[in-house]
């Protein structure tokens, strides 16, 4: 059977990915876009984004999201879930292979986006469902009324600490310095919650527990001491990693695995461009995402008519 050849496949189903979507579709070329369903969306796990502009009240990640791909459907952008584990150059198209299905392109957007970090605890995947989670939105209100630790110190520790407190009757934050990167404004809305303890600086020796986490051991790095807390969940926001393990032999990474482009968002590949938090050197912000997947589409419509 014939394979349909799009104009553009873009990977990844966030804002940067389905902001090119909108514009491609728009621009009056075929579009598909590859959605994973093992590495979604960070923003779809966001409670609230008060800083997209055109929401003064703020809006849930999800609903934002959704409202992405309604855009990107009304102007007949394909969305399929399907995870890319290989593209390779075919002559002059890319053939990009799923676990059940091949697309041909003219063009390839890169928007596979970024996941959190594991911070390599023993049994730490075990755990995981049993009491370790790495999304505050998706898992706090299944500790309503119970103890849980969180480990981190950047925006995104802060932001899920804040959301988390709403749920839990006790919640130690873990960090293994005495300052922190979170801004300040997020700093002292968590410091103003009664039911917050900090532990600094500190780092996580042992998780506790058979079939699901029970507590912790916590070693003081300046004291050295152990100290054994009780709790019934683990939150970890220690940081991200993108997702392009599949992109290794293709593109061009930096050593963190960040796609590297040129300043019109393409990479070592002609005719193949990437955006939003996959891509080095961008600032990981929804409304950063959005622009760079305009921009890259639109640069990727100019490669094309050339």
């Amino acid at each position: 059977m014939e394979k349909n050849i799009y104009d553009v496949v873009i990977i990844g189903a966030g804002p940067a990915g389905l902001s090119s979507g909108i514009y491609t579709s728009r621009g009056m070329l075929s579009t598909i876009i590859l959605n994973s369903l093992k590495y979604p969306s960070q923003a779809v796990f966001t409670d609230i984004v008060e800083n997209y502009s055109g929401f003064p009240d703020g809006i849930n990640g999800f609903e934002l999201i959704e409202n992405f791909k309604k855009q990107a459907l009304k102007f007949g952008c394909e969305i399929v879930d399907e995870e890319v584990q290989k593209i390779e150059k075919n002559g002059e198209f890319f053939l990009l292979s799923t676990l059940n299905n091949q697309f041909i392109s003219k063009s390839v957007i890169i928007a596979t986006g970024r996941r959190s970090k594991k911070i390599g605890l023993e049994n730490e995947d075990l755990f995981v469902g049993k009491g370790i989670s790495y999304c505050a939105v998706c898992d706090a209100a299944l500790y309503k009324d119970k103890v849980v630790a969180i480990v981190g110190g950047g925006d995104t520790a802060f932001t899920e600490a804040i959301f988390i407190s709403k749920f839990v009757k006790k919640l130690y934050l873990i960090h293994r310095r005495e300052q922190f990167r979170a801004i300040k404004i997020l700093q002292e809305r968590l410091f103003k919650k009664e039911n917050v303890e900090l532990l600094v600086p500190c780092v996580i020796e042992k998780i506790i527990g058979k079939e699901k986490l029970q507590g912790l051991y916590i070693r003081n790095l300046n004291t050295d001491k152990v100290l054994e807390i009780s709790c019934d969940g683990l939150f970890i926001c220690v940081g991200y990693q993108p997702n392009t393990e599949f992109l290794k032999d293709f593109v061009e990474l930096d050593k963190e695995g960040y796609v590297i482009t040129d300043e019109n968002l393409q990479t070592s590949q002609n005719n193949v461009f990437a955006c939003g938090d996959c891509r080095s050197g961008s600032i990981k912000q929804i409304i950063i995402a959005a622009s760079e997947g305009a921009k890259a589409a639109l640069s990727l419509m100019e490669s094309l008519e050339k």
